[in-house]
């Protein structure tokens, strides 16, 4: 990909010019950009994968008592002409082969930050209320009509009466109604609402993580002080007070172990290839209820990543479906030509090592790769 040419997709901007104009800081329209997506992902393929286990889905209703949601998987769904419901499907780039496609349109944005694709489908009227999300989002029309309110408001005060993460005063400032392949970008807190027009409205939502300190936190310190790898440098070192005086004020927590409290944690962090790894391992986990089968084939004619498959890599590190390994010379780079491109020919799977090649044949064996000639999802 030119990321300095025209591309379709945005309109006839460049990925270098939407992500200098557009990323994080104002919203954009493109008609007709994705129009090579419309009609690709069908209604009864999106409500049967709401009726699995294995595939996170929730139903979303206005009633007359008010937002009702229910989570799946759903053996039954309102009848579609019922008016004011909504069905949401989360990972499909893992089920089906456009919504895959689609997501990969959006990889001149770094992998670590995409997330996955939410298909909703809605009938005559239905929506989620007016919200806003802490992250990035693709708003495509795949099928039927769909009325978008946007405004860039200050006061985003949740109601407390609804189940759902509802607006207590949305303030529109723009208003258009999307048709097939057409799609709307909102940067984080935007307040958005977006409402059918008429039934068979499906939309993909393509999001993108953007973690919080905390969030990021509470993930790296456990992989940091993982009890199997081996004590990072200096941690083993004990808490001494040699010079603690006698005290009348016993409960008071000495200021000598709050240092040492704080320059434990700060050794913890210190190593940037333990920090870069448990970051990459938890980056590229795949979805916790995602299951992984094994496809027959082998790897002469070339492997791909399987649909749900999450593979990245740094400086020090190859990092697949949350595990780490390390590579060098060209294993490395042939490794990170896999991870961009989602798929390796033959021709380089043979110049890997003796032990790269192991890998890529157990990665087969765990679903995770799939050899070549296999192109359609299960």
């Amino acid at each position: 990909m030119n990321l300095d040419a025209p591309l379709p997709l945005l309109g006839g901007l460049s990925p270098q010019t939407f992500m200098r104009r557009h990323w994080q800081r104002k919203p954009l329209l493109v008609r007709g950009g994705a129009a090579g997506w419309a009609g690709q992902m069908p209604r009864q393929a999106l409500f049967e994968l709401a009726g699995r286990e294995d595939v996170e889905s929730r139903l979303v209703a206005q009633t007359a008592k008010g937002w009702q949601v229910q989570s799946g998987p759903h053996g039954r769904l309102p009848p579609v002409k019922r008016s004011g419901w909504t069905l949401l499907v989360q990972g499909v780039e893992a089920q089906w082969p456009a919504a895959r496609s689609l997501m990969d349109a959006f990889r001149f944005i770094p992998e670590a930050r995409l997330d996955d694709v939410m298909v909703s489908w809605a009938s005559d009227g239905g929506g989620v209320g007016p919200h806003f999300d802490a992250y990035d989002v693709f708003l495509v029309q795949i099928a039927g009509r769909r009325r978008w309110r946007i405004g860039r408001q200050t006061d985003l005060s949740l109601r407390d009466d609804t189940p759902l993460k509802i607006l207590r005063d949305f303030e529109p400032e723009q208003e258009w109604v999307l048709e097939p392949g057409d799609w709307l970008y909102l940067p984080p807190r935007w307040a958005h609402d977006g409402v059918a027009e008429g039934a068979d409205c499906i939309t993909a939502s393509v999001g993108f993580r953007a973690p919080s300190m905390l969030e990021l936190a509470d993930q790296l310190l456990p992989r940091l002080l993982d009890p199997e790898d081996d004590e990072p440098p200096g941690l083993g070192l004990r808490y001494r007070d040699a010079g603690q005086v006698a005290t009348l004020a016993p409960a008071e927590v000495p200021e000598a172990l709050q240092a040492f409290a704080q320059e434990a944690l700060r050794r913890a962090v210190s190593d940037p290839q333990r920090l870069a790894r448990a970051l990459g391992e938890w980056l590229s986990e795949p979805k916790a209820q995602q299951i992984f089968e094994g496809r027959s084939g082998d790897a002469s004619a070339g492997v791909r990543l399987a649909p749900a498959s999450r593979m990245l890599v740094d400086r020090w590190h190859v990092f697949f479906n949350g595990e780490a390994y390390r590579a060098g010379g060209r294993d490395a780079k042939l490794m990170a030509r896999l991870a961009h491109a989602r798929t390796l020919p033959g021709a380089d799977v043979a110049r890997l090592s003796e032990g790269a090649r192991a890998l890529v044949n157990d990665w087969l064996d765990w679903g995770w790769l799939w050899p070549n000639e296999t192109t359609s999802a299960s």
